[in-house]
């Protein structure tokens, strides 16, 4: 199914005011480094997902309550589209280049996905003194690197902390135990990473908001992975979801007031 076949679901602001926009609008608003369309996109593809891609960006600037240089990461994030990917891979976040990939068919409603994993990546060096290049700040967390002293810091680690932990701090939560179980029944290492536990949690969180679009998020309630417990459920995604709440709401304070 071609994208300019499927309809997604949206509930939320109308950002483009009826007009027309293409990846370059899309490039200039939020400053991504650079925007890569793959040779097989077609114009009327290249259109419709321009179109979606602005939407679906500028509705996670909302949740986020940030301002777009939170998006594009200061403008250190690329952004690929129908090209770039791994084979067999609907979406991709490459840290070498600091690149998130979407296949053409079959990659969107991954946007908010590989997007946290690219504020993982970008946040290491910044949350943690002494995290090796290239980790994620979630695995520097579980790994006991140093925490760089600062409250919004400190709020990044207690989003860690509600993913990975039970409450009390000493237990693995239930999201953990689960995805290690699915790990062990695959035969593979790869739900219970820690950067693929928080990318999950922080979809959960996406998709719990009161904006709603399945071309950024979707599955994490009634997809297969959802009902074998790879998602928060019940009172660990509330929680969760207040930290990540407080984190973004403190993020995009201090970023605003500094774009002023």
């Amino acid at each position: 199914m071609t994208i300019q076949k499927k309809i997604f679901y949206r509930q939320g602001p109308d950002h483009r005011a009826g007009q027309a926009v293409d990846f370059v609008d899309i490039r200039r608003r939020f400053d991504f480094r650079a925007i890569q369309l793959g040779r097989w996109v077609t114009a009327v593809e290249r259109e419709r997902a321009a179109g979606l891609f602005y939407d679906a960006l500028c509705d996670l600037m909302q949740i986020l309550q940030g301002p777009e240089v939170l998006i594009s990461l200061r403008g250190t994030l690329s952004l690929q589209y129908g090209t770039g990917g791994r084979p067999g891979v609907s979406a991709h976040y490459d840290p070498a280049q600091r690149t998130f990939s979407l296949a053409k068919n079959a990659g969107p409603g991954s946007i908010a996905h590989e997007w946290f994993h690219a504020l993982d990546h970008y946040l290491a060096d910044k949350v943690f003194s002494d995290a090796p290049s290239g980790m994620f700040a979630s695995t520097a967390w579980l790994e006991d690197a140093t925490p760089v002293v600062h409250p919004l810091n400190d709020h990044f680690i207690r989003c860690l902390q509600a993913v990975l932990l039970a409450p009390g701090g000493q237990e693995p939560s239930e999201l953990f135990r689960r995805s290690v179980e699915m790990d062990r029944r695959l035969g593979v290492s790869y739900y219970s990473r820690p950067e693929e536990l928080c990318a999950r949690s922080f979809e959960a969180f996406v998709q719990d908001s009161r904006i709603k679009n399945n071309f950024l998020v979707k599955g994490t309630r009634q997809s297969e992975e959802a009902k074998a417990g790879l998602y928060p459920n019940g009172e660990q995604r509330d929680r969760v979801n207040r930290t990540f709440e407080e984190y973004f709401s403190g993020l995009g304070r201090a970023l605003n007031k500094m774009s002023c």
